[in-house]
């Protein structure tokens, strides 16, 4: 889940929400945190002046972690940013 608000820093910020309910061991939890931080760091250069607050309802683990990021691709990036990722 995704929500987002516009800012007036001018650059992209991140929040994040992994719950107990998710993924119960804290490990599982960081790992996903881990994934989603980096994946934002990565394309904070193209993303537009937004508070983004990703709430993970599913677990992910290493071998989903990869559809996890194509999904924060498409509900975070803009379209013409999209085409150039792929």
């Amino acid at each position: 889940m995704l929500r987002l608000e516009n800012n007036v820093q001018g650059f992209a910020r991140l929040g994040l929400v992994v719950s107990k309910k998710a993924a119960k061991r804290a490990n599982r939890r960081n790992y996903m945190k881990r994934v989603i931080r980096e994946w934002f760091r990565r394309h904070q250069c193209v993303l537009p002046p937004h508070d983004f607050v990703v709430r993970v309802r599913k677990a992910f683990d290493k071998d989903s972690a990869p559809q996890a990021r194509q999904e924060l691709c498409e509900m975070m990036l803009p379209p013409t940013a999209q085409k150039t990722k792929e």
